[in-house]
């Protein structure tokens, strides 16, 4: 799935989700590298559900979001 963010210096996040609910694959395009792949390292594998707790309604700084919260709404997107 390609997920085009808002509010966050990532354009897109780009990330798989098996019939099983878990998250494979996660690429952050743009953003802080990183934090990114940080992000995409700790989540793999992980159900989607968890991602989703885990990460949402982290800010960035001054942001009403974050890269982490994008991923969390691509998550509900792809679920949806």
């Amino acid at each position: 799935m390609l997920y085009r963010t808002k509010g966050v210096c990532a354009q897109a996040i780009e990330f798989e989700m098996g019939d099983d609910k878990k998250i494979h694959n996660v690429k952050f395009i743009g953003g802080c590298s990183g934090n990114t792949q940080g992000i995409a390292s700790l989540v793999e594998g992980m159900d989607a559900q968890e991602v989703i707790t885990r990460l949402e309604g982290i800010k960035c700084g001054h942001k009403a979001t974050s890269c982490p919260d994008q991923l969390t709404l691509a998550i509900k997107s792809a679920l949806a």
